[in-house]
């Protein structure tokens, strides 16, 4: 019980006492109820005030951090990409430049070593 209640049946029992009649009591505790419930429907309106305050805050730092990350993933991938366009350049550079080399063996009547069946496949498919 809290203070308000409290004071309202001390006050209540002093006007049953005192003649003042009981449905003065029972008024007094009521009104001592109705106080509490609005003070707790307040509170609960200020939480969620505060928390309707807040969530956008929450969203745009969170939104704010996805486009941080969207924005270093696009930079790699641009990175990476650059990296795997020179590698298949030196890939190609380097099948043409031994494809040149087993033909002057051929022209010198050297038979070279059978190639590797991967190389093999990208000479026949360029993958």
């Amino acid at each position: 019980m809290n203070i308000a209640e409290t004071a309202a049946l001390v006050g209540a029992a002093g006007s049953v006492l005192g003649g003042g009649g009981f449905f003065v009591a029972r008024a007094t505790v009521r009104a001592a109820q109705t106080t509490r419930l609005a003070n707790e429907a307040t509170a609960r309106a200020n939480e969620a005030i505060a928390r309707m305050t807040v969530e956008p805050q929450a969203k745009a730092q969170d939104l704010a951090v996805l486009q941080a990350t969207v924005r270093r993933v696009d930079e790699e991938n641009g990175q990476l990409r650059g990296r795997q366009a020179r590698f298949e350049a030196l890939l190609r550079a380097f099948a043409w430049t031994v494809d040149r080399w087993a033909g002057q063996m051929h022209r010198a009547g050297i038979e070279p070593d059978p190639v590797h069946p991967l190389v093999d496949e990208y000479n026949r498919t360029g993958v």
